[in-house]
């Protein structure tokens, strides 16, 4: 059942404890915490390497209050196949009676980079499995570099200029592997986000959900900007939230008059370096401007 308000979400019982790693602020921690409440005590969570993992799971501590699997970089999606396969053949044998939510929680290096062939893989063979990217635009857990979803113009370690090339469109190649559902979230935007987590899981798979995570280090800004930052990326046409279904594309979150891009990235200082050159914030603008076009967002306000 869909979720009608955020109090109906905060009554489940957590299956994400408090006293992890995770910097003040950071996204992952919310993301981890809507995600758990919302699939339940039956489900299995599989991260590749990444903030997340390293964060929550110091030994002999753990955050996780449902199994939970720790895999390599570059096999998440396969790692939770297998599991998948595994109920499969259980169930079939009656040696147990009750499947499992299979939930991958994958950075952005892990999803777009260097695991996005096992990705690939287990979407094209319509495995029933719900992959969520926490999405904060870099490797941020390996010293901030640059990833195949790092934007535009931001500042990593291995981009001090400003990134030159656009974000991978993961929303794209999920759509084009012709996957069950998919969508886009915000931690801004709660409602909709959870019932996107519902939905994706409900369905069976193969779902994908890509949710946009700040950082506070790696995107340099006040930890208490975190719910504003997010919301400004939806504000301003940089992160609309859209769901894919049934091979039809229905935006979720209207705006009517879009804010400029410059609101959003003027509160990150991995954008320093561009805040004074008109073309760069043009050439942001203009990408923002095309998604507007795509989804039916709203014009920039006067």
């Amino acid at each position: 059942m869909p979720f009608k308000s955020i109090k109906s979400l905060e009554e489940r019982p957590d299956f994400f404890s408090p006293g992890h790693g995770l910097c003040p602020g950071c996204g992952a921690a919310q993301i981890a915490r809507i995600v758990t409440k919302v699939a339940g005590k039956d489900t299995i969570i599989v991260t590749p390497t990444g903030c997340l993992e390293v964060s929550t799971t110091t030994y002999p501590a753990t955050s996780w209050k449902v199994p939970y699997l720790h895999v390599a970089f570059e096999n998440a999606a396969a790692a939770a196949s297998g599991i998948k396969v595994a109920y499969d053949a259980l169930i079939r044998k009656k040696k147990i009676s009750k499947d499992a939510n299979l939930v991958v929680l994958g950075g952005d290096g892990g999803t777009a980079d260097i695991g996005l062939q096992s990705l690939s893989g287990a979407l094209e063979r319509g495995e029933r499995i719900t992959y969520i990217c926490y999405d904060n635009e870099a490797y941020m857990n390996t010293g901030i570099q640059r990833s195949g979803a790092t934007p535009y113009g931001a500042w990593t370690t291995t981009s001090p200029a400003g990134q030159k090339t656009l974000k991978k469109d993961l929303m794209g190649m999920a759509m084009a592997h012709r996957v069950k559902y998919a969508a886009t979230a915000s931690i801004a935007y709660v409602r909709d986000a959870a019932n996107k987590v519902e939905k994706a899981i409900s369905l069976g798979g193969p779902s994908f959900i890509h949710w946009i995570q700040p950082c506070t280090v790696g995107w340099r800004y006040d930890p208490k900007l975190t719910v504003k930052i997010s919301k400004l990326a939806v504000k301003t046409g940089l992160w609309p939230l859209y769901e894919y279904y049934e091979g039809v594309t229905k935006l979720t979150v209207e705006v009517p008059k879009r804010l400029p891009v410059s609101e959003y990235l003027k509160l990150q200082g991995r954008f320093r370096q561009i805040m004074n050159k008109p073309e760069e914030l043009a050439k942001i603008q203009s990408y923002a401007d095309g998604l507007a076009g795509k989804f039916g967002l709203g014009p920039v306000a006067q």
